[in-house]
């Protein structure tokens, strides 16, 4: 069975760093495609980062971009976000999902439905 298990999340100032992980057990991560999302108190949520299964193509939300890198070590089984210059408004619990890389060859999208299998969250605060 597919299991995704996020970590690394916590209170954090403004203007800090943290850096997350998404470990992956029961299938091989280097057959999917891997996608960090992220939702607010009263918000909907909302796609943060992806990464293609070769890691060869991520994409950004705009928010992000410049802050956020997502990277990914296949023979950990794993991926990571590193957050930095983080703000108020990133506080959210942040997830990671996966979809088969096959369904959309070479690259990564942040569409929520293709997402198949999700981990459970990890909270991200930041506040003074």
């Amino acid at each position: 069975q597919l299991q995704l298990v996020e970590s690394g999340g916590g209170l954090v100032q403004p203007g800090g760093s943290l850096n997350l992980s998404c470990a992956a057990s029961g299938f091989t991560l280097r057959s999917y495609a891997i996608g960090w999302f992220r939702q607010a108190p009263g918000k909907e949520r909302e796609g943060v980062s992806c990464i293609s299964s070769s890691g060869g193509s991520t994409n950004y939300a705009d928010s992000v971009k410049g802050r956020f890198t997502i990277s990914r070590d296949n023979a950990k089984n794993t991926v990571y976000l590193q957050m930095s210059s983080l703000k108020p408004e990133d506080t959210a619990i942040y997830y990671c999902a996966a979809y088969p890389a096959r369904i959309v060859q070479a690259m990564c999208v942040m569409t929520e439905q293709l997402f198949s299998s999700w981990g459970q969250g990890t909270q991200v605060t930041v506040s003074s």
